[in-house]
């Protein structure tokens, strides 16, 4: 089969930063679908993984990465029981295993949901690691709920990338909050808004535009941009008792005792724990992405898709991650091949 992938992490401008090769198709075992992959959207996580698992060295077999597909069940594993061959299903992966940006690829049937029946693969394939992790951080770690806070209050901190378009649309329409959310450019704020925002803050001097939105605290933080970053000025506008959880990790410790005097929550994200560390509840992932399959064909929730490259290629994976380092982008960008 063929793949895009690389040897050695190189700077997205390097003609070799990702390469075409061929290599064997895999076989399905256990509870493995083999997917002919149709269409891929790129997250940061994967400019972040190119930039960062091959530095200073040459890998003798190229990385293949990639993390939201939407494809074509082709053969199953013995033990498989939630696909047939012939199905159409959308995922997000693993991160331990190889990638998505490839013809046909190997995934366990529990991380794996139906495709919307009224999405195209493009449209599809924007949503489910977005999705997951904005469904997991709101309703898994913040354990929100609609009967609690309905009334409630959420910054989001990055509305307009592809887990805050999604994140926004979630806490809108299926916990009723009243959503605030991050944005400076013309493009971005109108984005923001159509997804469903109810008001737009500029994430340049937070507090004050909060504050000036006529909200001294909000109930709840979500950030998708850069915990320490934003820190001291989460930690000023949370309530007391309030919750704060992050996407983004960090490289140096983040200061949680500044959250005691208001005994205020504080939750990481990681889309990849329940695949990673094979746990009890895995099968989350594939009710999930089914919820968010039935919420897209209702019309409750609306793709994030906004750009299309077409072929499996390395120039349309480099143009890609081009867009996604510039930090401007809108949405999500698929590559269907």
């Amino acid at each position: 089969m063929k793949a895009v992938g690389f040897k050695t992490s190189l700077p997205i401008t390097d003609a070799d930063s990702f390469i075409e090769f061929e290599t064997d198709k895999p076989t399905p075992d256990g509870r493995q679908l083999l997917v002919k992959v149709k269409a891929v959207s790129v997250n940061p996580v994967d400019f972040k993984i190119r930039q960062n698992s091959a530095k200073d060295t040459v890998l003798e077999q190229p990385k293949i990465i990639g993390w939201d597909a939407v494809g074509v069940v082709e053969a199953v594993g013995d033990a498989v029981s939630l696909f047939n061959v012939g199905d159409e299903v959308y995922y997000a992966g693993d991160i331990t295993k190889p990638g998505s940006n490839a013809e046909f690829q190997l995934i366990d049937e529990r991380i794996v949901g139906r495709k919307p029946y009224g999405l195209s693969a493009e449209a599809a394939a924007a949503i489910p690691l977005t999705a997951l992790t904005a469904w997991e951080i709101l309703f898994d770690r913040m354990r929100l709920s609609v009967e609690r806070d309905r009334t409630k209050t959420l910054l989001i901190i990055g509305g307009a990338g592809g887990v805050g378009s999604i994140a926004i649309q979630l806490a809108k329409k299926l916990l009723g909050l009243t959503v605030i959310a991050t944005a400076s450019r013309p493009e971005t704020i109108d984005w923001c808004k159509k997804m469903g925002a109810d008001i737009i803050v500029n994430h340049r001097d937070l507090v004050a535009e909060v504050r000036n939105a006529g909200f001294h605290y909000v109930d709840y933080i979500v950030d998708f941009v850069d915990a320490n970053l934003y820190w001291d000025a989460m930690v000023e506008l949370i309530k007391p008792q309030g919750h704060i959880a992050s996407i983004t990790g960090s490289s140096v410790p983040v200061l949680l005792n500044k959250l005691k005097n208001k005994s205020v929550s504080f939750s990481w994200e990681f889309m990849y724990t329940r695949s990673t560390y094979q746990t009890d509840d895995m099968i989350e992932q594939h009710f999930i992405l089914d919820r968010v399959a039935e919420l897209l064909d209702e019309g409750v929730l609306k793709t994030t898709h906004t750009h299309t490259l077409h072929g499996l290629t390395a120039d349309n994976f480099r143009q890609a991650h081009a867009q996604l380092e510039s930090g401007k982008t809108i949405g999500k960008w698929v590559i269907s091949f």
